[in-house]
């Protein structure tokens, strides 16, 4: 992939916590890919911070991307957050632990390695990369019943 790659990412959860399913579409020119999965037990957070996580892992070289997701806690926390909590030693501002430390702390690595802009999407609002990603998301939440 060449030139600026468009990364949309979306997780869900039936039930918070309860099955949950991740996917990314990264498309740049004409060229796509799709990604997804599931975990029997997780929460909704933790499934929109691993769809970006699983998009960066599958990034072969650094790159410019743009990154879209309809999940202020994945928006505001890697580009607001992120600093203040690691200054505290993983503490919120409240001084309670960080939650999801351990898909932070892999995010925040993966997400040096690339030249990356954050933006908000609303969801469920007809922006087609984001109706693609959930629809994938909640496919793999269905393909947890049939394994």
């Amino acid at each position: 992939m060449t030139g600026v790659v468009e990364i949309y990412t979306d997780g869900a959860c039936r039930g918070n916590p309860g099955p949950g399913g991740w996917a990314a579409l990264l498309g740049c020119g004409d060229r796509e890919r799709e990604i997804s999965g599931a975990e029997t037990l997780t929460t909704n957070n933790r499934m929109e911070l691993t769809a970006v996580i699983r998009a960066l892992e599958a990034l072969k070289r650094p790159v410019r991307a743009r990154v879209f997701t309809d999940s202020e806690y994945v928006r505001r926390g890697i580009t607001e957050w992120l600093p203040a909590w690691k200054a505290r030693g993983w503490r919120t501002a409240d001084r309670r632990p960080v939650k999801n430390q351990d898909l932070w702390e892999q995010l925040d690595r993966l997400a040096a390695a690339h030249q990356l802009e954050w933006h908000w999407v609303p969801g469920h609002a007809g922006v087609p990369g984001n109706e693609r990603v959930d629809r994938l998301a909640n496919e793999a939440i269905d393909s947890l019943r049939t394994r």
